[in-house]
């Protein structure tokens, strides 16, 4: 089960199919990510694919020597874009893949458009999400709820984008969904009407024991979008962001013209493969083992070039050179300004203490700790908020809690109202009468341990004892224990086995935290394969979108001064 592969082999037998000759590969926005994840440019180009076109760019040239590819979204907005196309063909020859079920009658007016029967092909390819690693996947989502309802659009993108995940993995799952979320019942509902209209693409051979689908929602668990983060991947997306696959580095001080975007693609950088899953003290001393690794293989600028075999061992090594040397300065640079906002922000100081409101109940100290951090004019703003919306979370029935006297500390520090409304939001959108399980409960003391990094000089102490609430889930539901009044099957039958194959849906985003629990789990329950997918993938200035784009918020908090106006299938 790797999403990252079923992607690359579609687009593969696409360019394969159309045979030799120089091609256009013609894609849609969507498509252009879809394809940009699993390959580079130049993996394409050496495919004989020699032009990049957009589906609705309309100054594109003729070409009638290139062979065109077109992978696109079967929605109408392309349909009407290729029945143009097709009229007034600027291609050769057209080769039309779809990412998902078309309909029969859009096929035909395909069909009636193309006069000059330039078309050779039409076929549906289930490449219709983005791959992020071999187990993870998004559909780039950002706002799918109105209140606590799906939006229309976004409810039709999801279970396409969910049923073309199952057809490219080739699994015909059983349903299972969060008891406590509609908006998981209504998705849930969804594909299994896909699954029943189109049941002959989903025959595919029986495995013993069926795969599972298990779809969850966001509020459940509102505290891991939440926290600061210490592996790399995630670190990354927290503090910079990772927008499919790239990081914008032009807010760096000093930073050079080559380094303002940089691309982290673990099919593509070894050490990133190698380092996405460590935490910040070893990345930090693996760094300064690539550094030295590159002095040593660096060709010696006084390097006498004298014979014929000294110039070609040059040329052969020079691109390996200048590749590791991109991959040098590439990490040392995003690890350098990680480093610096760590600083900068106190951020080791800040996670201590988000990790004492995840995962501790002692209110006082907890308390104190957020009064102190928040007056701190060193703290950001976000990291200040960050704290509250903790706070708020957790002690949220506490009877000593005192959220009004936090959302003046943050009112006199000057933080924009539009921060402070956040918070009664949050409590709305992921607090106690939402949630379905109990996201704090007592946790065993031995399993509380202070994991201190060791490595890199100035990261120590820093705490990681907090595992999201899927951790949890997937242990129950691996072992068969998951209750199913919680987490019901979608019709009559139930799984009799302890499942193997499990896709995990997160309506309203999933985490890096949570992929990398996820990776874990695949690397130490053998015979279990688990994937991973949700709406998009949040950091938390994504979440905090998120939220806001529900609408949501707490009429019990207005006291405290805070209201916040609400902000195809075929």
């Amino acid at each position: 089960m790797n999403v990252l592969l079923a992607v690359k082999q579609y687009v593969a037998k696409m360019i394969e199919d159309s045979g030799p000759g120089m091609k256009v590969l013609l894609m849609d926005k969507e498509t252009t990510s879809i394809v940009s994840m699993v390959y580079t440019q130049s993996e394409i180009l050496q495919k004989e694919v020699y032009l990049f076109e957009r589906i609705d760019s309309l100054n594109r040239e003729t070409m009638k020597h290139l062979k065109a590819i077109c992978f696109l979204r079967p929605t109408k907005e392309n349909v009407d874009y290729l029945i143009q196309e097709l009229r007034k063909p600027k291609y050769s020859i057209y080769f039309l893949y779809f990412s998902n079920v078309i309909s029969k009658s859009d096929v035909k007016s395909l069909a009636e458009a193309d006069e000059q029967e330039v078309v050779a092909e039409v076929q549906e390819f289930y490449g219709d999400y983005i791959a992020v690693n071999p187990h993870v996947f998004s559909l780039n989502i950002l706002g799918c709820s109105q209140g606590r309802s799906w939006d229309p659009l976004q409810l039709s993108r999801t279970t396409q984008g969910l049923t073309a995940l199952l057809l490219s993995l080739k699994k015909c799952p059983m349903i299972r969904y969060q008891v406590s979320s509609d908006m998981g019942k209504r998705l849930a509902e969804g594909v299994k009407q896909v699954i029943t209209k189109e049941y002959e693409l989903f025959d595919f051979r029986r495995t013993e024991v069926p795969p599972l689908l298990l779809i969850l929602d966001r509020s459940d668990d509102s505290i891991t979008p939440l926290l600061n983060q210490w592996t790399y991947q995630a670190m990354v997306h927290e503090l910079l962001g990772i927008n499919n696959n790239r990081i914008n580095l032009s807010r760096v001080p000093g930073i050079s013209r080559d380094l303002r975007e940089v691309v982290l693609s673990a099919e593509n950088d070894e050490f990133y493969a190698n380092n996405m899953y460590l935490n910040f003290g070893e990345i930090g001393s693996n760094i300064k083992n690539l550094m030295e690794d590159f002095q040593r293989k660096k060709p010696k600028e006084q390097q006498k070039l004298e014979s014929i075999a000294d110039m070609k061992a040059f040329v052969e090594n020079y691109p390996q050179f200048k590749k590791m040397s991109g991959t040098v300065s590439k990490h040392v640079t995003v690890v350098g300004e990680l480093s610096r906002l760590v600083s900068e922000r106190h951020l080791m100081e800040v996670s201590e203490v988000e990790q004492e409101l995840a995962c501790q109940n002692d209110h006082s100290t907890a308390y104190q700790n957020v009064k102190r951090l928040v007056q701190n004019p060193k703290v950001s703003e976000l990291d200040a908020v960050r704290l509250v919306l903790l706070y708020a979370l957790h002690y949220e029935r506490h009877s000593s809690n005192n959220l009004p006297g936090l959302l003046m500390d943050l009112r006199n520090r000057g933080i924009s109202e539009k921060y402070r409304k956040l918070v009664s939001a949050v409590v709305e959108y992921g607090g106690k009468r939402v949630r379905g399980s109990d996201l704090f409960s007592p946790k065993d003391a031995v399993a509380i341990t202070k994991q201190f990094f060791k490595g890199l000089k100035g990261v120590e102490n820093v705490y990681t004892q907090h595992q999201p609430l899927l951790q949890e889930t997937l242990d129950q539901l691996i072992k068969g224990k998951l209750k199913e009044n919680l987490y019901p099957y979608l019709g009559p039958s139930t799984l009799r086995d302890r499942p193997q194959d499990i896709i995990v849906f997160i309506i309203g985003g999933a985490t890096y935290e949570e992929a990398l629990t996820v990776y874990n789990l695949n690397r130490t329950t053998p015979g279990v394969r688990i994937v991973l997918g949700g709406t998009t993938i949040h950091n938390t200035k994504s979440f905090l979108e998120e939220v806001s784009a529900a609408g949501l918020y707490n009429r019990s908090t207005e006291h405290a001064q805070i209201t916040a106006r609400p902000s195809s299938r075929r």
